[in-house]
């Protein structure tokens, strides 16, 4: 099965919500209740991923992040992958390959979709912010870019009464994932180590890396 472009995976967490317009409703309610509080948070994923043709790929692992910049996310079916941003860069390692991707994380890419979760501040000014109404037994938010480069053509955020439970978006390839959480953990204690990654010895290195030194990953 086709890895998951750097890009595109990456691009999960892209999605500048720096700004972000208000917008009153049962959607933006619970998005304020599930958000009080949180500084960090770890869960599951399942994400269904649909490109333009109608090719599915699902995939399936763990996600914990941290404000206000920090982020891991660990595929591991069907194939192993690591996406990590330690505040200064983003590292995308596929152990099958051997291969690790690296990049400097820009200002646009320190918030998400889900890094809004630890930070409503960021909830102001250059995205358009609207109630989508219930479905699917959710309240849905849509998130839409008013850039001139988005990364999304949308972003929908899906809210039970106990939070966030899925998180839709289409890229500007027409590619439209869906991602459902569960085992949500508000503010669990997460090892620095968590966000920090060298590449093990013998990994071929692409991109604009730091001097590195070598070990063995750390899962």
């Amino acid at each position: 099965m086709k890895r998951l472009r750097f890009a595109a995976l990456a691009g999960l967490f892209a999605f500048s919500l720096s700004t972000l317009s208000y917008a009153a409703g049962p959607a933006r309610a619970r998005l304020d209740a599930f958000a009080q509080g949180l500084h960090a948070i770890s869960g599951n994923f399942t994400q269904t991923l649909t490109d333009p043709s109608g090719k599915v790929q699902t995939s399936n692992g763990t996600m914990v992040m941290e404000a206000p910049r920090q982020f891991r996310w660990d595929t591991l079916a069907p194939q192993k992958q690591i996406l990590v941003a330690d505040g200064s860069r983003i590292w995308l390692y596929d152990p099958d390959l051997e291969q690790a991707t690296v990049r400097k994380q820009d200002s646009e890419e320190a918030h998400s979709p889900l890094m809004v979760l630890t930070d409503l501040k960021m909830l102001d000014k250059d995205f358009k912010v609207t109630e989508q109404g219930e479905h699917d037994g959710l309240q849905w938010l849509r998130l839409t870019s008013t850039g001139a480069d988005p990364q999304f053509s949308y972003v929908d955020l899906g809210f039970d009464a106990n939070g966030l439970v899925r998180m839709q978006f289409k890229d500007q390839l027409g590619s439209v994932s869906d991602i459902r959480f569960s085992n949500w953990q508000r503010n669990p204690p997460i090892p620095p180590e968590d966000f920090n990654f060298t590449p093990p010895k013998g990994t071929d290195v692409v991109g604009d890396q730091p001097e590195l030194t070598t070990q063995p990953l750390k899962n």
